[in-house]
């Protein structure tokens, strides 16, 4: 009998204003669509509720970080639990042990199942074209130190961000686990090369998925904050590394479909890497 849920991306626009509050009706409308839509698990793109600060140089940063239970992620989450809908919600966490660029898995009935923090944090070098801006993060994230894998929707997910998606050890260390989908949350720049850049967009997305027989879910900002233009084309890849839903490059969209996890088991049998890997030749890379 077939395993179904329906998955969705969140395709959010750019964000000019510094208040998270902002963004709180565009949350909530998606999600009222998603629900709509029969959407079980809902993914938005990374720190969608602030424009991307870390694209500067700058000390007041503070107001962009939030703890779990503040009154913004609440109003969202709350949301959600009305129209019975799982999400997958990307924020700068504020904790104890530092300040993360994290998302917060909660189930349909609101319930935080647990926190993803992205475990790689990169540093890029602006450059002189028009939009080639660079980036800082790891002036304002502490890098997290675990690859989870959750249960949500009678399914199990892996999160990772952004940058964590280059890496195709995380991916695998995560489907071993047993996660049957990557939610990837993402804020995807051109920074001033976008023919190459939008060439690049879906390699490591469809990789992922095709070389370990796993769904993605890859949820991309769109539109541009200043100089900054984000791609979009958030989509929706099957564990043979098709793209089964994509969106465009222009402006907000949901972008929704329906998978059966069993599916999952097809390109195993058919491509028997998980029988065949030599893990005993591999330990240098830990």
């Amino acid at each position: 009998m077939p395993r179904t849920l329906t998955v969705a991306a969140a395709q959010t626009g750019p964000v000019l204003s510094e208040d998270m509050h902002s963004m709180v009706p565009t949350a909530i409308r998606m999600i009222d669509e998603a629900a709509e839509r029969g959407v079980d698990i809902l993914a938005f793109c990374e720190l969608f509720l602030s424009p991307f600060f870390p694209n500067r140089l700058r000390e007041d940063v503070d107001h962009f970080f939030v703890a779990p239970d503040c009154d913004v992620i609440r109003t969202i989450v709350d949301a959600a639990r009305r129209r019975h809908v799982a999400l997958v919600l990307p924020f700068g966490e504020r904790a104890a042990a530092g300040r993360f660029n994290a998302a917060l898995v909660v189930d349909a009935d609101g319930r935080t199942v647990g926190t993803y923090r992205k475990v790689h944090i990169p540093a890029y070098f602006p450059n002189e074209r028009p939009g080639g801006t660079g980036s800082y993060e790891r002036m304002y994230f502490t890098p997290g130190d675990d690859l989870p894998v959750f249960d949500v929707a009678g399914s199990r997910i892996g999160v990772q961000i952004c940058y964590d998606r280059q890496f195709p050890e995380g991916s695998r260390a995560l489907v071993l686990k047993g996660a049957e989908i990557l939610f990837m949350p993402i804020c995807y720049s051109v920074y001033g090369d976008p023919e190459h850049r939008a060439e690049a967009w879906e390699i490591p997305l469809r990789a992922r998925a095709f070389e370990n027989g796993v769904f993605v879910v890859a949820a991309n900002k769109v539109g541009s904050e200043g100089v900054r233009r984000h791609l979009g084309k958030s989509m929706i890849v099957s564990p043979e590394g098709r793209i089964l839903a994509s969106a465009g490059t222009t402006g907000e969209e949901l972008v929704v479909q329906a998978i059966d996890l069993d599916e999952a088991s097809i390109p195993r049998k058919r491509m028997p890497w998980w029988r065949d890997r030599r893990p005993d030749l591999y330990r240098s890379l830990a």
